[in-house]
């Protein structure tokens, strides 16, 4: 694989490569947020993530991720624009944003975030190194979606549905 002068991948394909290992990251993260797979997310994550300020570790980060998940009901984390930067052949920086509708006990919350993402490339693998999470706002709807009677789709096209609780995760991540 050529280099330029910065060290970041100068082949076209390699590079290609490289911003849809990353953005696949992004796309992973949402899916196991949502689906409460801590093993998947946290497999997403650098295996000395730091956690907090003197704690590392994957281990950590899923006792992080199972008290701040726990805190909250359905999530539905819809990632769109994904901005990447590569530093050099195994390190990269990006920008995600996100459109987060959330449960909060009774209410729904829509939310638009940012999160600022730190990756690294470790024997061929992408991972996030740090994930940071900002908030551009939350507002609630004035309606919560999971208070509908069953949609039963196909028979019909509105109410409640099957996800989140179809996902074999799901159960077993509120089963404490």
């Amino acid at each position: 694989m050529s280099q330029n002068e910065t060290g970041v991948p100068g082949d076209a394909v390699e590079k290609l490569w490289a911003h849809e290992q990353i953005r696949q990251l992004a796309a992973h993260y949402a899916v196991a947020v949502d689906s409460r797979d801590l093993d998947m997310l946290v497999g997403l994550f650098v295996d000395d993530v730091r956690v907090g300020r003197d704690t590392f570790g994957r281990v950590a980060l899923r006792e992080s991720f199972a008290e701040s998940l726990s805190g909250i009901g359905v999530s539905i984390l819809n990632v769109g624009t994904h901005a990447i930067d590569l530093l050099d052949a195994d390190h990269a920086i990006g920008s995600v944003y996100c459109h987060g509708q959330i449960q909060d006990g009774d209410r729904w919350i829509h939310q638009a975030i940012l999160y600022r993402d730190t990756y690294e490339r470790r024997e061929g693998t992408w991972y996030f190194v740090r994930r940071i999470h900002e908030l551009w706002f939350g507002e609630q709807a004035a309606t919560n979606p999971l208070s509908q009677a069953p949609a039963n789709w196909p028979e019909n096209h509105d109410g409640r549905g099957t996800v989140p609780e179809s996902w074999p995760t799901w159960a077993p991540f509120w089963e404490k």
